[in-house]
């Protein structure tokens, strides 16, 4: 994640990751949630903060989990419904759980079906969001397979040439096992910046570059200036203008709707009235089915080290690859803590008093 949007060093508090899991697990019980299913939602959002993923973290998502769920819109006790099913897919209806907590069950469907006929795609409409994609993607990488994870939802993000937004952010995730180096990680919005991390700059008072956001009326804003303020512009997609390939990032957004939304039996944000659902979609590629899984993990362990040791640009220490940086924020975090930002500790602090959990241990 760029420095802009790390939290300085003088509002960092730095927690416990066991015990911000375990204060996240009890807010999700105090929701309604079943113990084992607030302790996949812990999971998954500790996870991402061990990551170094904080915008997808308890910083900015725990909250608005709260309130979808005080206010209704989330049903913290599902009644997941399959659609349709074959030996290697499934469609499933989330019934307006928490795509979070019902993403890693999705992914664990997949990977089994994986296993019997080497591919499991299984797809989900009406759900809430999903989170980081890439903890999903990883889930299959863990059991030696390559996960795949998009998300749609939401319309925050122009066309290119466009005055009204039509897409999400519309993140693409995938995941590869190696030997001995960290696993390969590719997680990514298809819009010019996840719209977290804009929140995320608005709380530590960081500005945004050209080409990330627009006017209302469309037009790139080409300086780079603080956020206009939530409701006050609307996001680009990867690549920001059409010079710098934006058509790009609009056609990879469409392609996630084919995936998540077409094939979940459901229809994109721009067709109906606004909601509250997303559509996901989670592959595992069974390595095994394919190649050999000890030559395809020695070729992986031989890019990544490549890659690595590849001679950087001036004004660069080295080159990284996708995953290696949040493999070293997380052994990082594991022994020191997780920093959160003052306001975000201060927000722990009202909720746990509010619901009598016990605070956040300090470290």
């Amino acid at each position: 994640m760029l420095e802009r949007f790390k939290v300085l060093p003088e509002d960092v508090i730095r927690v416990p990751h066991t015990s911000l899991h375990k204060a996240t697990a009890a807010i999700f019980e105090k929701m309604g949630c079943s113990p084992g299913d607030a302790k996949e939602g812990a999971d998954t959002l500790v996870t991402t903060d061990l990551r170094g993923v904080e915008s997808h973290g308890v910083s900015n998502q725990l909250r608005v989990y709260v309130k979808q769920y005080q206010d209704g819109e989330l049903n913290p006790r599902p009644n997941i419904k399959t659609i349709k099913e074959t030996p290697g897919t499934a469609s499933l209806d989330g019934d307006r759980g928490l795509g979070i907590i019902l993403g890693p069950r999705a992914m664990k469907k997949a990977i089994e079906k994986a296993k019997t006929v080497g591919v499991g795609i299984v797809t989900m409409r009406n759900s809430g969001h999903v989170g980081a994609v890439g903890h999903h993607s990883m889930i299959a990488a863990k059991s030696n397979m390559v996960g795949m994870c998009v998300t749609s939802g939401g319309e925050h993000v122009l066309p290119t040439f466009a005055a009204e937004p039509r897409f999400g952010t519309n993140p693409i995730s995938i995941a590869a096992p190696a030997r001995k180096e960290p696993f390969f990680l590719y997680d990514a919005a298809t819009s010019a910046i996840a719209g977290n991390k804009i929140f995320l700059a608005e709380r530590v008072g960081a500005t945004l570059l050209p080409g990330w956001v627009a006017s209302r009326d469309g037009t790139p804003i080409m300086e780079e200036a603080m956020s206009p303020g939530r409701n006050n512009y609307y996001q680009l997609p990867l690549g920001g203008t059409r010079e710098q390939g934006s058509h790009k990032g609009y056609g990879l957004a469409m392609m996630v709707e084919v995936l998540a939304t077409m094939l979940s039996a459901a229809s994109p944000a721009m067709l109906g009235e606004p909601r509250l659902a997303q559509d996901h979609f989670f592959a595992a590629f069974n390595i095994d089915a394919f190649t050999d899984i000890d030559e395809f993990k020695d070729n992986m362990d031989a890019m990544l080290k490549t890659l690595k040791e590849t001679k950087p640009a001036p004004g660069h220490k080295r080159v990284i690859y996708p995953g290696l940086a949040e493999y070293e924020d997380e052994q990082d975090r594991l022994k020191n803590g997780i920093p959160l930002h003052h306001e975000v500790v201060d927000w722990f602090d009202s909720i746990t008093g509010e619901l009598g959990i016990p605070k956040l241990e300090r470290m």
